[in-house]
């Protein structure tokens, strides 16, 4: 991360409140900034964020530090007599052209930002992302992995959503059946929606694309590093809006390719839901001590 993106934590605070409402595991680690992104467009939006964060706080400090000093040495007991005049033409030209100049170096890094957030072209895999009242659906399309489909739901139970248990870690932002990716490849998300508009929405990949009843939007990711990523739908989408949480694990090439023999063996059983096993999950089940279900290929390789 660069340095302006570790000195300008303070700064986003009240920016960063609402991804901190979406994002779990990663969230973690950055209390006080964005989620630390994971994906090349990510790092561009977070960057570009840093950046013209520290450019309004310059701006910020500059034109109340001015004011301030004006107040506190034009005071009336110091016997300060106001100026009377009517115009400044090298001031009003510098206050014009100034802040255009500004605006075009913000444009700048954010066109390219946009252009490479629409640049869907040449992926390793397609998956369609369906968003129903209220969870997903997915279907892999392209790529290795091609033929999968299943519906995700959020997982946390019951008793904790109804105040009846402690919440769990990740309350609200687990699901049944995650997606699964293979970290470093280009993934290519279709979005579209089954009854109402809903917006599939990763911070950490920089992704959050509407998902339109009758219509086939795209966006694409690339995820540079393993782990679990943490989601939601960023669309009011009616009354369990709040229940349909997005969990994306990214695992090894290895991993990845083990999980969708699986799945596809699955299938061929007609189990059209199998159960997701992945390494993470895993991992996961034996720190908490619960029962560990098999995976087909063993355990996690790495490349």
């Amino acid at each position: 991360m660069s340095f302006a993106g570790r000195t300008a934590a303070p700064v986003t605070l009240l920016v960063a409140a609402r991804s901190a409402f979406a994002q779990g595991d990663s969230m973690a680690k950055s209390k006080f900034n964005l989620p630390p992104p994971v994906s090349e467009i990510g790092v561009q939006i977070y960057d570009m964020h840093t950046m013209m964060l520290i450019i309004c706080l310059v701006i910020f400090v500059g034109v109340f530090g001015v004011m301030f000093w004006s107040v506190f040495s034009h005071r009336k007991s110091r016997g300060a007599v106001a100026a009377n005049f009517h115009e400044n033409t090298t001031v009003e030209i510098a206050w014009t052209i100034i802040p255009v100049f500004i605006l075009l170096g913000m444009a700048w890094p954010a066109t390219k930002t946009v252009l490479a957030m629409k640049d869907t072209s040449n992926p390793d895999i397609t998956i369609k992302a369906t968003g129903y009242q209220w969870k997903w659906g997915y279907d892999y399309l392209q790529g290795e992995g091609q033929g999968i489909r299943f519906v995700s739901n959020l997982s946390t139970p019951r008793e904790q959503i109804e105040g009846k248990a402690a919440k769990g870690p990740n309350y609200l932002h687990e699901v049944d059946n995650p997606l699964v990716v293979p970290v470093g490849k280009r993934i290519r998300v279709l979005t579209t929606a089954n009854d109402v508009i809903h917006s599939w929405w990763v911070p950490a990949f920089g992704v959050k694309q509407d998902a339109i009843p009758g219509f086939i939007r795209d966006a694409w990711f690339r995820a540079d590093t393993e782990g679990i990523y943490r989601g939601n739908c960023a669309e009011l989408c009616g009354r369990d809006h709040g229940f349909m949480p997005i969990e994306v694990h990214v695992v090894s090439q290895q991993a990845y390719t083990e999980w969708v023999a699986n799945q596809l063996a699955a299938s061929g059983e007609n189990h059209p839901n199998p159960p997701i096993v992945t390494p993470t999950t895993r991992a996961s089940a034996a720190r908490e001590g619960a029962p560990q279900p098999a995976a087909a290929g063993g355990s996690k390789a790495t490349e």
